[in-house]
């Protein structure tokens, strides 16, 4: 599956978040690092769902910029 992740600066680092996945959160020092952490917290968010008995929500949210 492929998510759809929102990076945001946070001061000296990144933070990241996945509108499909409520509470899966990732930080890094780099925008690099926070995709790598990302990626590895999505997994384990899904790990934990399937534990859980709960189906990987499908991935709905979508990104696009818009000039202003």
């Amino acid at each position: 599956m492929r998510y759809a992740i929102v990076i945001e600066e946070a001061g000296d680092n990144y933070s990241a978040y996945v509108p499909d996945l409520a509470g899966c959160i990732a930080t890094g020092a780099s925008v690099a690092e926070t995709e790598r952490e990302m990626a590895a917290a999505i997994r384990f968010h899904l790990d934990g769902l399937a534990e859980d008995g709960i189906a990987a929500p499908e991935p709905i949210a979508r990104a696009s910029f818009v000039e202003v």
